[in-house]
């Protein structure tokens, strides 16, 4: 089985991909779901992330309130770094465990959707990466209107990740996703038939 790594940055329009080879029924493992379902798979991480930052990150079902934290860790790289020392192992653990279901069961293809499959590391398990790239402005632009933050929330979380200009060295295949819809189909279809020609050979 080929397991694809596919990421970008906020705003890049990676989901938009991701949803595209669901339709293709590729099996994609979404880390961002992954991110939330691990919370209640492994409930020791939200005891972990309440006696780190405190009980006003927890509502009163028990559940995480995550833009609370999530505007609150943004802004400090080391606030940033102990959530993901926290929660990054557990979804680690899950993405590999869902890789070697897909492989049991025969699949040829397995994309591991992540957005920060590089700054983790798992990209390098992967045997081939995808980037879903678009210009820093065009990011600023597209999360300010989709989430309604204002100028400096977006920057605070686009600067969180690695520069996609500095993942385009990390990555097998760029989609420029700046284009029209049609485009970046156009683009997901070639890398896909070069994958299948790679697995083939």
């Amino acid at each position: 089985m080929i397991k694809v790594g596919l990421t970008g940055g906020i705003g890049s329009g990676k989901s938009t991909v991701s949803n595209m080879l669901k339709e293709k029924n590729i099996p994609v493992i979404d880390a961002d779901i992954i991110s939330r379902e691990v919370l209640s798979i492994y409930p020791e991480i939200l005891h972990k992330i309440e006696d780190t930052f405190g009980s006003q990150f927890i509502d009163s079902e028990g559940k995480l309130k995550r833009r609370e934290l999530g505007n609150y860790i943004f802004k400090s790289d080391e606030l940033r770094k102990k959530l993901e020392d926290i929660i990054i192992p557990y979804i680690k653990k899950e993405i590999f465990k869902r890789i070697n279901e897909y492989d049991k069961v025969g699949e040829s293809l397995c994309i591991v959707d992540a957005p920060t499959l590089i700054e983790h590391s798992i990209h390098k398990n992967m045997d081939i990466n995808i980037l879903v790239w678009v210009s820093e402005g065009i990011q600023i632009s597209r999360v300010k209107n989709r989430d309604n933050l204002d100028e400096e929330q977006v920057l605070n979380r686009i600067r969180s990740q690695i520069p996609l200009n500095k993942k385009k060295d990390e990555v097998d295949f760029i989609i420029d996703n700046s284009g029209s819809i049609e485009r970046t189909r156009e683009q997901l279809e070639n890398i896909l038939k070069k994958i299948m020609q790679f697995r083939e050979e």
